[in-house]
């Protein structure tokens, strides 16, 4: 299945955690199935959550849209650079 119809059926289903900082501690706390990662993340963003999913045992996904891509498709008026799916 496609990413993004993955992402928009995980956000009609309101099963979405935007944002770094929420991603962060969502997979600290919880086993999410996808993290899905901007392509121009910066690069500590990138290591730290692929750190911690391999710690976790989580998928990550690096998308081929930007984070401003991603926040429009997500329907923010902002840059999504990290996303997790629940």
């Amino acid at each position: 299945m496609d990413l993004s119809k993955i992402i928009l059926e995980a956000l009609k289903s309101n099963n979405v955690i935007i944002g770094y900082k929420k991603s962060i501690a969502f997979l600290k706390l919880n086993k999410p199935k996808l993290i899905v990662i901007a392509n121009n993340a910066p690069e500590r963003i990138r290591k730290e959550i692929e750190y911690n999913a391999k710690i976790a045992g989580v998928r990550v996904e690096i998308t081929d849209s930007n984070s401003k891509e991603l926040g429009v498709l997500c329907g923010k008026p902002f840059p999504v650079t990290t996303l997790v799916i629940k």
